[in-house]
């Protein structure tokens, strides 16, 4: 187990140096000089220069990737362009709105979809399989965001029953807070409980085949019995991979959720660094956001060691 944590320790740090130099080369090729941008049209060359320096903006690319690197290593961010402010204080107010999101949605996706999936394959080529794969394919096709525009138009203008966007802090309470993060984590929710309720079908259908589950059937163990006890836990391998991927989704892919709800996410930050080439918080947020697919990934792989003993055996 520990060869296997050592392994994948290496490969963390790997990845996350090569994201750093590919998100770092990505945003030195933007074409344009983000001072002269920031000061406009009229502005001088001295004044640009100075804002320059002021930014960091000079130097060799190796100089400048150094400092930006070994600045995110201790947490410091740099300085917003447009906002003025250190990026890690606008990063830690906007996780406190996409982290609680995107675990809410996970959670409602997982809470869906689990049972659903074995529900389908325990009554395979049934009428509720059926029911069931048609739902879910619909649920794939159909894009987040559409789900989005119903449920505001439904729920919010329609019936009233809560506000159509915003976030009003969790200061104001849990509950107020929760419920403005409702629809958007439902319309986050769907298309992913969809995918995640086809692999665990799949899952648990293979594992339904495998000769352990004909002893426990022959052992008098009922269909259900021998998939509770026995297949799920085997069947939860390639579901933990989707689990993991679907998080880090949920995390950083809700740039048109939070903008359809009006939320101040780190999607919407991202959105707003680039319009305004605020490149100083995209660069910083891109690689949060990489460091965290990486670490979810991370601990998927552990995840699998422990689900499955067979992966901590040294080949």
């Amino acid at each position: 187990m520990l060869r296997h944590l050592a392994e994948r320790l290496l490969s963390l740090g790997l990845s996350l140096f090569a994201a750093s130099l590919v998100v770092f080369a990505v945003i030195e090729l933007v074409p344009g000089d983000p001072a002269a941008f920031m000061l406009g049209m009229g502005a001088t060359p001295e004044a640009i220069a100075a804002l320059r320096r002021e930014l960091g903006l000079e130097g060799t690319p190796l100089t400048r990737y150094l400092s930006w690197a070994g600045g995110m290593l201790t947490g410091d961010f740099g300085i917003s362009y447009t906002y003025r402010v250190p990026v890690s204080q606008l990063v830690l107010d906007r996780l406190q709105v996409s982290l609680p999101l995107a675990a809410y949605a996970l959670l409602l996706s997982t809470v869906i979809a689990l049972p659903v999936g074995m529900l389908a394959a325990v009554r395979r080529g049934s009428a509720t399989d059926m029911a069931v794969m048609g739902t879910t394919q619909l649920g794939i096709a159909v894009p987040n965001f559409w789900f989005a525009i119903l449920l505001v138009l439904v729920f919010s203008i329609k019936l009233r029953w809560v506000g159509a966007g915003g976030f009003p802090g969790w200061e104001v309470g849990l509950w107020r807070g929760i419920g403005a993060l409702t629809l958007p984590a439902v319309a986050l929710a769907l298309p992913q409980a969809s995918i995640l309720a086809r692999v665990m079908r799949s899952a648990v259908l293979e594992t339904l085949s495998q000769d352990y589950m004909r002893t426990a059937r022959a052992k008098g163990l009922s269909r259900r019995q021998a998939v509770f006890r026995h297949g799920f836990r085997n069947a939860l391998i390639p579901v933990l991979t989707i689990l993991g991927l679907q998080f880090s989704f949920l995390l950083a892919g809700a740039i048109i959720i939070e903008n359809v709800f009006f939320l101040p996410g780190l999607g919407r930050l991202v959105f707003q660094g680039i319009t305004q080439r605020d490149l100083v918080v995209v660069g910083s947020v891109v690689m949060l956001l990489v460091f965290a697919v990486i670490v979810v990934n991370f601990l998927v792989d552990i995840a699998y060691a422990l689900a499955d003993p067979r992966l901590r055996r040294p080949a």
